[in-house]
């Protein structure tokens, strides 16, 4: 009878565990990602659920509505260039570029911590409106985080 040294035995345990591990692999169901685009589309879901508030001069700035003591922390935070509100106002596309740094580690984390795309949207959308994201089902914050997730939706369809 042939026996296989245990030289031999070896590289053949290891092909095997390889293969039984990427079998394993491929049973396991494909965990959903925030993606670049997902973020992008949450940040235009924000500020197409903008409120407006009927005043010229509400004291929020920009078509998301933001509060001006916000405004020159994250973009620091984000672009290491301290931005004032009425320069956040004026560059739109640097106005995006710090909204979907903010709100991209906030959409992750609360994808994270509830592993399902609509939650996290409306946790995200809660923060955003309250900082709190607990209260995305709250009878002040759920109209509103709804909207949020249904242009998030229309958005994802384009």
């Amino acid at each position: 009878m042939f026996e296989l040294s245990s030289q031999n035995k070896r590289p053949k345990l290891l092909v095997l565990t390889a293969v039984f591990a990427s079998v394993l692999l491929l049973a396991l169901p494909a965990r959903a990602q925030m993606t670049d685009e997902k973020i992008d589309d949450f940040v235009e879901a924000l500020r197409r659920a903008a409120p407006d508030t009927g005043m010229a001069n509400d004291g929020l700035y920009s078509d998301w509505q933001i509060k001006p003591e916000n405004i020159p922390r994250w973009s620091r935070l984000c672009t290491e260039e301290e931005m004032t509100p009425a320069q956040f106002e004026a560059n739109e596309t640097k106005a995006r570029a710090v909204l979907a740094c903010v709100m991209g580690d906030i959409l992750k984390q609360e994808y994270r911590n509830s592993n399902n795309e609509a939650l996290a949207v409306r946790r995200a959308a809660a923060w955003w409106m309250s900082g709190d994201p607990n209260r995305y089902d709250t009878p002040n914050i759920a109209e509103y985080t709804e909207k949020v997730w249904n242009f998030y939706q229309e958005e994802r369809g384009r």
